[in-house]
C-alpha cells in the first residue's frame, strides 16, 4: 500500500497549543526505521493472553474457520493500528495530543484520564501473568508450591518494570528489542510451533485440518475479537510511531509487524487446543512440551515488553495532564503503582472494568482517523461537539451491538459508524473552513 511520504506536520497555532507537549518531535529525535517498529510491535503483538484467544477460537470455530478469522481480523486491525502511526508520525505528536485535535483541548482531557487508568490496570495485569507464568514455572522446575512464591514473583517482575521506567524508550526499543529480545521470542515461538506440529503429524493433518468448532461464536463475531488484539494498542502507536524517520517505514513496520505476531500466536493457539487437551491451562500444556519450559520463560520475558508500552504511554499522557513532571518521573511512579496492585489487587476480578474501559478508545480512534487522516485540520476549540457526539453514537454502539446483534460483535460496527460519521461531516464542513 502505498503512503504519501508528508513532512511532519507543524505545531497549530491556536494559544492552548504552546505547550511542549504540542510540539512536533524534531526531525534529528526522529530515529526509528522500518526494522525498529517491526521489532517493537512484533513484540509487543506476542503474548499469552493472544495464544489463549486463539485456543478459544479454535473450540468454537473449528481450524479452518478460526485460521480465516485470525487472519481477516489481523490483517485489519493491524492496518488501523498501522493507520493510526502514520497519523502520529505525520503530526510527530503523541496519542493525547491527537486526541486533543479531534475532541477539543479542554474535552480531551477525559479520555486522556480514561487511558491512565486504563493502562494502570493493564499494566498490573501484564505482571499478574507474568507472576502466575513464572510460578508455574518455578513449581515445575523445583516443585515448590509456597504461599509467598507468586507475590516474590509480582515483585520480582515489578521491580524490573520499575527499572527499565528509569531508561530510555528509544535505547529499549532499538537495542534490547530489536537485537536481544526479538530474537529470543522468534526463537520460542518456532520451538512451540514445531512441537505441536509434530503433534499434528502424528495424529494427522487431515484431521486437525476438519476439526469443527462448537458453533458457540460466529465468523463475523471470530473477527471482531482478533480485531480487539490490535484495536487495543491504538492509544498508544502514535507515542511511539512519533519517532519514526519515514511515513511509509512507520506504517509498513508497524502493520506487517503486528499482524505477522498476531496470526502467528492466535494460529499457535488453534494448534496447541486441537493437538492437546488443554481445558483451562493453556500454561500446562505449553510446558507438557518438550523444551516448553525454556519456551515459556521467553514468552514471559517478552510480556514485560506489553507492561512498558502501557507504562511509557501512561506516563506520556500524564505528563501530558501534568508537564511539571517528566516522562521518567511518572514513568516510574506508574510502574511502582502497577506493581502494588499486582501484588494486592484480585487483577482477574477487574479485568471487566478495564475491557470496559479499553471499549471507550476503539470509537474514539475511529473519529481520530476520520477527522485527521489524509492531513485533516486540527480542531482549535475547547470542545468539539459534533466529533464528541460520533464518539457517543460510537461507545453506545460497541456495547448495543452485542445485545442486538451477537453476530457482529463490537470493535467492527463501532468503528465503522465513527468511521462513516466522522468522514460524513469532515466532507460537509470542509467547504466551510475553506470559505472561512
Amino acid at each position: 500500500m502505498a503512503l504519501p511520504e508528508a513532512a511532519p506536520a507543524a505545531s497549530s497555532a491556536h494559544p492552548s497549543q504552546f505547550s511542549p507537549q504540542f510540539i512536533p518531535i524534531p526531525a534529528n529525535d526522529r530515529v526509528f526505521s522500518f526494522r525498529d517498529h517491526a521489532a517493537l510491535w512484533f513484540s509487543l503483538g506476542v503474548g499469552l493472553l493472544v495464544i489463549q484467544i486463539g485456543a478459544f477460537l479454535g473450540t468454537a470455530l473449528g481450524t479452518q474457520t478460526a485460521l480465516f478469522a485470525i487472519v481477516v481480523g489481523s490483517v485489519l486491525g493491524a492496518a488501523l493500528l498501522a493507520l493510526v502511526a502514520y497519523i502520529g508520525y505525520q503530526r510527530g505528536l503523541s496519542s493525547p495530543v491527537l486526541m486533543c485535535q479531534t475532541l477539543g483541548t479542554s474535552f480531551a482531557r477525559l479520555p486522556v484520564v480514561l487511558n491512565v487508568v486504563q493502562l494502570i490496570g493493564w499494566s498490573a495485569f501484564e505482571l499478574v501473568v507474568m507472576r502466575d507464568g513464572t510460578t508455574a514455572l518455578v513449581k515445575d522446575i523445583t516443585g515448590i508450591d509456597a504461599v509467598w512464591l507468586p507475590y516474590v514473583a509480582a515483585l520480582f517482575w515489578g521491580l524490573l518494570l520499575i527499572g527499565l521506567a528509569t531508561g530510555s524508550m528509544i535505547g529499549l526499543v532499538r537495542w534490547f528489542v530489536g537485537r536481544f529480545g526479538l530474537p529470543l521470542v522468534i526463537l520460542s515461538l518456532i520451538w512451540l510451533t514445531w512441537q505441536f506440529g509434530a503433534k499434528a503429524q502424528a495424529q494427522g493433518w487431515d484431521a486437525i485440518w476438519n476439526r469443527a468448532g462448537d458453533g458457540s461464536m460466529s465468523t463475523l463475531a471470530g473477527i471482531d475479537l482478533v480485531m480487539a488484539m490490535p484495536v487495543s494498542w491504538l492509544p498508544l502507536v502514535a507515542d511511539f510511531a512519533r519517532y519514526g524517520k519515514a511515513g511509509a517505514s512507520t506504517f509498513r513496520g508497524t502493520w506487517l509487524g503486528f499482524a505477522i505476531a498476531n496470526i502467528w500466536c492466535h494460529a499457535l493457539g488453534v494448534l496447541v487446543v486441537s493437538t492437546t487437551d488443554v481445558g483451562a491451562d493453556l500454561m500446562a500444556a505449553l510446558l507438557l512440551a518438550q523444551g516448553g519450559l525454556i519456551a515459556l520463560g521467553l514468552i514471559l520475558i517478552d510480556e514485560m515488553d506489553n507492561a512498558y508500552g502501557d507504562i511509557y504511554s501512561g506516563s506520556v499522557a500524564l505528563n501530558f495532564l501534568h508537564g511539571r513532571r517528566s516522562i521518567r518521573f511518572w514513568g516510574i511512579a506508574l510502574a511502582t503503582l502497577a506493581t502494588g496492585c499486582a501484588l494486592f489487587l484480585p487483577m482477574h476480578g477487574i479485568e471487566p472494568f478495564l475491557l470496559m474501559l479499553s471499549s471507550v478508545f476503539v470509537p474514539l480512534f475511529g473519529v481520530v482517523v476520520s477527522q485527521l487522516a489524509l492531513q485533516g485540520a486540527a480542531t482549535s476549540r475547547r470542545v468539539n461537539p459534533v466529533p464528541v457526539a460520533i464518539w457517543i453514537v460510537g461507545i453506545v454502539a460497541f456495547h448495543a451491538c452485542p445485545a442486538i446483534w451477537p453476530q457482529v460483535g463490537s470493535a467492527i460496527p463501532a468503528l465503522l459508524i465513527t468511521l462513516i460519521l466522522g468522514t460524513l461531516y469532515r466532507v460537509t464542513r470542509t467547504p466551510t473552513l475553506q470559505a472561512a
